[in-house]
């Protein structure tokens, strides 16, 4: 029976995975509760917005997940509000491995973006898909032509990642999906996969409850 529940409470574990943006800095303090909700829950744009490279960015996360799918989404509204504001700056990828990962993030080799100009404020939204649910945080940016962002901040991958990192013109990586809504795309691909997760909880347990 312990052999059954500890298989369980692993499924259990991997459905409340999660993932952090590192690089630009959130909205505010991570909050896993909300995290599947638009902007992590934080619908007001940062009081200090963060400068951000016109060309030759990136953003940084944690991945809590051993595989999973992510885009980007971008806004140019003072104070967006829904999903309704946002359209696509990086399609969304897929990549394999848990811990840090850097995607480039380039506003004028994106061709959704290439109207961006200096000093232009901005939001963007990850959107991140393990297989558990569709989930959400967002950044406030200000643009500039002439900002580098710091040695300090760091831009690595975890290691043994198997996918690398998609290009800065063209963000693909293995089964990509492309797709220029979350509520068409990551959302409903995290829903099948959660069904497929809650599936295996449930046999787990009937098998346990059988065994008792």
């Amino acid at each position: 029976m312990q052999r059954y529940l500890a298989l369980l409470l692993l499924f259990v574990a991997v459905v409340n995975a999660h993932f952090q943006l590192q690089f630009p800095p959130p909205r505010g303090a991570f909050d896993e509760d909300n995290e599947p909700k638009f902007c992590d829950g934080y619908n007001t744009p940062a009081a200090n917005r963060t400068t951000f490279p016109l060309t030759g960015g990136f953003f940084s996360l944690n991945s809590e997940h051993p595989k999973w799918t992510a885009g980007v989404l971008v806004s140019s509204a003072a104070n967006p509000t829904s999903f309704n504001n946002f359209s696509q700056a990086v399609s969304f990828f897929q990549l394999e491995g848990e811990g840090a990962f850097c995607i480039p993030l380039d506003f004028s080799a994106n061709a959704n973006t290439t109207s961006f100009q200096n000093g232009q404020n901005i939001t963007i939204q990850i959107v991140f898909d393990g297989g558990d649910d569709t989930l959400y945080q967002c950044a406030d940016l200000t643009l500039s032509n002439d900002f580098k962002i710091s040695s300090d901040v760091k831009c690595s991958n975890a290691t043994g990642s198997s996918a690398g990192t998609p290009s800065p013109s063209s963000p693909t990586a293995t089964g990509a999906s492309g797709a220029s809504s979350p509520t068409q795309s990551a959302s409903a691909q995290g829903m099948a996969m959660s069904l497929g997760v809650v599936g295996w909880i449930s046999a787990i347990w009937a098998i346990a409850l059988t065994i008792v």
